[in-house]
């Protein structure tokens, strides 16, 4: 069963780094139970947004409730039941997949025996057990995310907040991991995505937001966006302002 109320609870929320607000009076609530896609161009404040909701920024203003909880205030009871994968994975080079694994989730305050059992299993899961002993700083970039996400799922988290996870992963490791994912919702936790390939969203997701220059400009189920366009790319075209005709080159 999913959550029975809203699982993020963002109001007028800003963040202002010198003179430019990076998040501009954002305003959005994700209901519980959901795969839910955070869209925008780049410099749009996404990656921003995700990084004060998982305790990384500080918010300028405004407020954060996550799983009914207030953030900051409540920061430590909140990550004890959300799973990360940043944008940059803030992963330990000097060990193993198999020992990263482990070491999050002791962190998440498992015993040794049950996060070493689980480590074992969630490599298995994501097809890492072939490199379980190597250093994580021979991995490729999509078994750094593989391996992320691997340790965001150790302790059985309530929310996930994810920026980009696909980034660099072929389309067999995608798969994977997209099939993983759409696996815990249907469980009955919360995702909150954020990713610039929107055929992945558009697939995955049952809600959107898109924002622009740190605003919100356009959000709805994916049904009601595909009401008012063909896809969800003509949807984001149109929602951040971009759209217009293509300029021919006479030598090109």
């Amino acid at each position: 069963m999913g959550e029975a109320g809203p699982v993020i609870e963002i109001h007028n929320l800003r963040k202002v780094y010198g003179n430019k607000a990076a998040v501009d009076g954002l305003t959005l609530t994700v209901p519980g139970g959901c795969f839910f896609g955070f869209l925008g161009p780049n410099g749009a404040g996404k990656t921003t947004t995700i990084k004060m909701l998982m305790g990384l920024a500080p918010p300028t203003a405004g407020s954060i409730s996550l799983l009914g909880l207030p953030m900051p205030e409540k920061a430590l009871e909140i990550k004890q039941q959300i799973g990360l994968v940043p944008d940059e994975s803030l992963l330990f080079d000097h060990l193993s997949g198999g020992e990263f694994i482990e070491f999050v989730g002791r962190i998440y305050g498992l015993d040794r025996s049950v996060a070493r059992g689980r480590a074992r299993e969630l490599l298995e899961l994501f097809e890492l057990d072939s490199a379980r002993n190597k250093l994580i700083a021979e991995y490729s970039k999509g078994m750094r995310k593989r391996v992320a996400m691997a340790a965001a799922l150790i302790h059985r988290p309530r929310l996930f907040l994810m920026d980009e996870p696909f980034e660099g992963v072929d389309a067999v490791g995608a798969r994977l991991m997209k099939d993983i994912l759409l696996d815990q919702v249907r469980h009955g936790a919360t995702i909150f995505l954020t990713s610039h390939v929107l055929e992945v969203v558009e697939r995955l997701c049952d809600r959107v937001a898109i924002i622009r220059d740190g605003r919100l400009v356009l959000q709805g189920s994916m049904d009601e966006l595909r009401d008012e366009a063909v896809t969800l790319e003509d949807a984001f075209v149109r929602a951040v302002g971009v759209e217009r005709s293509i300029e021919t080159l006479d030598w090109l």
